[in-house]
């Protein structure tokens, strides 16, 4: 068996990411000792939440530890068992980090099925950004048919199901997007009523003529000025989901939000989440969204960087925007 090799958190970055901000170092295969299981890592997720696990800021979770593999989840096959839920052959998606192999105690791993869907999807459209999707728009912004659900960075592998759900609903979908390439894919390829391109320059006045009735639901995963600009068109007992900041992950003077004052005009309904919180609802969301995928009424592409030492600067373009629906990195 080869040696096991890891991308390691190397400094806490002020400001952009850089890719001396990560080692890559080669360590022993692991052995899995009484309860464990070694999973052999074949996909890793890059995601904007680990801008935030890079640094000590106050959080929703403990942050990533210099000189220990970068946290993210991954899908991986166990290829050792000593005891426990899992076999060797089973298929498993958890928060394995950015290493080729994983050791684990079973908890916070879900067997997954190679079948029914690929075993990338389990890390996108059938996985975290998935139910992180699912969850935001049904439970917190609960669209009606009828209304205008406009979502953010809408070609990533959360805003682009944001708006296959809302259409699913009934509802208009329209998308804010970098780039026009990016807005034709969420209309053409995923069937979103309208996507503007914020990097056009006449976002305010593009969304109003994509939105002529105003927005009832906002699904935010940019802030910044994107947000700043939708808060201008949001009705009355609006309601905006709040996922994501993007714009601010690397920013050392994080925007100043001026149209602050619509939330209290307008009554609307804000809700910061993470998925996480939601437990309860995890699973039925991802059974959901897994049959969808499998009858292909979600649609999804992903964005794949060879080898694992290339995450450090996938994950970078990621955060940059350089990626079309899901980062992802091919590790076996």
């Amino acid at each position: 068996m080869s040696a096991n090799k890891q991308v390691l958190l190397a400094n806490r970055p002020t400001g952009w990411v850089q890719e001396s901000d990560f080692r890559i170092v080669e360590t022993p295969v692991p052995q899995a000792g009484p309860g464990q299981v070694l999973v052999k890592v074949h996909w890793l997720s890059l995601d904007p939440y680990m801008r935030g696990r890079m640094s000590t800021g106050k959080s929703y979770a403990k942050p990533a530890e210099i000189g220990q593999p970068m946290v993210g989840g991954a899908v991986g096959e166990v290829i050792a068992s000593a005891g426990g839920r899992f076999q060797v052959g089973d298929f498993v998606v958890g928060a394995l980090g950015w290493q080729q192999y994983a050791l684990s105690n079973g908890e916070g791993l879900l067997r997954i099925d190679p079948v029914r869907v690929p075993l990338s999807a389990y890390l996108g459209v059938a996985g975290m950004p998935g139910a992180t999707a699912w969850t935001g728009l049904l439970e917190h912004c609960q669209p009606r048919a009828g209304e205008t659900v406009v979502v953010s960075a809408a070609s990533g592998a959360v805003g682009s199901v944001v708006g296959q759900l809302a259409r699913m609903q009934g509802c208009r979908a329209v998308g804010i997007a970098g780039g026009q390439s990016k807005c034709d894919y969420a209309v053409r390829e995923l069937g979103f009523d309208a996507c503007v391109d914020y990097k056009a320059g006449r976002l305010y006045e593009d969304l109003q003529a994509a939105c002529p009735d105003g927005i009832d639901c906002y699904f935010e995963n940019v802030g910044g000025a994107v947000m700043d600009t939708v808060l201008r068109l949001l009705n009355p007992f609006s309601r905006m989901a709040l996922c994501g900041l993007i714009s601010d992950y690397n920013s050392t003077e994080p925007y100043g939000v001026t149209n602050i004052r619509s939330i209290l005009v307008n009554r609307v309904k804000v809700q910061g989440f993470i998925v996480s919180d939601r437990m309860d609802i995890y699973m039925r969301a991802i059974q959901q969204l897994t049959g969808w995928v499998s009858q292909g009424r979600i649609r999804y592409r992903e964005t794949v960087a060879e080898g694992l030492e290339n995450a450090p600067r996938a994950f970078i373009g990621m955060l940059r925007g350089e990626n079309l629906g899901k980062q992802l990195v091919r590790v076996a």
